[in-house]
């Protein structure tokens, strides 16, 4: 659950974005543009985060009168197994130790909802954050590190997300739109069986803009509430398109498993909130693909 120190909205004086040129951090960058709030942004081209002294570097940059967002990080689609753990625990200690020292207002943390076993029926809060993979071992790790600093901090811990400008391509709406744009066809795990909860990056991006301007603290799972099957997903994908998609299925090779999400926490946190229609995000993602190419 989360816990607003502002309990109405009051923009930050300025927002620092760790790793604002990545997919989320893009998104953020412009959604705070629209709300006119001054953004610092840092990433791996201003300083090397996994420097020995980065945080001294860091450390000089900030004010005690900022708020941080800290997305930077190695994701699996660039690298998987003890170096990117490492490398990310580094980045991590930077942050870290320079936001202590800084003594900064408010801290916000994207993690990931890998931190949770996907053995778990149904996810809350409450769910015990018992990772079962390095990924979300590290990110669970990361999580503890900024709590340790004093620094009031929210953590995120979003599902599967999704929308243009994503470059990971992993196995969920954007490269199944892409390859229905390619190929004409999606091709499926399976029979699609699998159920998973995809949210819009947009509105990540606002949830994130809420807990800053809340001065939130505490823990939040960001998802829809709503499931879909990969095969459902896929037809759905297909409906966008104004010729004729071929969703093909496969000989399923691995285990069944489903992820679903209880998201009244969102709702007690933020009650006018509002999630983007999935059709009309899909929508939107293929209509800025076919515009940008």
């Amino acid at each position: 659950m989360l816990h607003h120190l502002n309990t109405q909205q009051t923009k930050p004086e300025r927002v620092v974005i760790i790793g604002s040129s990545g997919f989320v951090g893009q998104s953020l960058v412009k959604k705070l543009a629209q709300h006119d709030t001054p953004v610092l942004c840092l990433g791996r081209k201003d300083l090397d985060f996994t420097a020995p002294k980065a945080h001294q570097e860091l450390e000089k940059l900030l004010k005690p009168s900022d708020s941080l967002i800290f997305l930077a990080a190695i994701t699996p689609d660039k690298g998987k197994g003890i170096d990117p753990l490492v490398a990310n625990i580094q980045i991590a200690s930077t942050v870290s130790q320079a936001i202590e020292i800084a003594k900064i207002k408010h801290a916000v943390y994207f993690s990931s909802d890998a931190v949770y076993p996907i053995s778990i029926p149904l996810i809350n809060e409450e769910s015990s954050a018992c990772a079962e993979d390095l990924y979300g071992i590290m990110h669970r790790a990361r999580e503890l590190m900024m709590l340790s600093t004093g620094i009031p901090t929210a953590i995120l811990r979003p599902t599967l997300i999704y929308g243009e400008t994503d470059t990971h391509n992993s196995y969920g709406p954007n490269r199944l739109r892409r390859s229905a744009h390619k190929d004409h066809s999606i091709t499926l795990f399976g029979g699609g069986e699998e159920k998973r909860d995809h949210i819009y990056v947009e509105d990540v991006a606002e949830l994130a803009r809420l807990a800053l301007f809340h001065a939130s603290t505490g823990t939040l799972n960001l998802a829809t509430g709503e499931s879909i099957s990969y095969f459902d997903l896929a037809n759905q994908i297909a409906n966008i398109f104004s010729f004729e998609v071929d969703v093909k299925l496969t000989e399923r090779k691995n285990p069944l498993t489903h992820r679903h999400f209880d998201i009244t926490a969102i709702y007690k946190a933020f009650p006018e909130f509002q999630f983007t229609d999935r059709s009309q995000a899909l929508t939107l993602c293929q209509k800025e693909f076919a515009e940008a190419a």
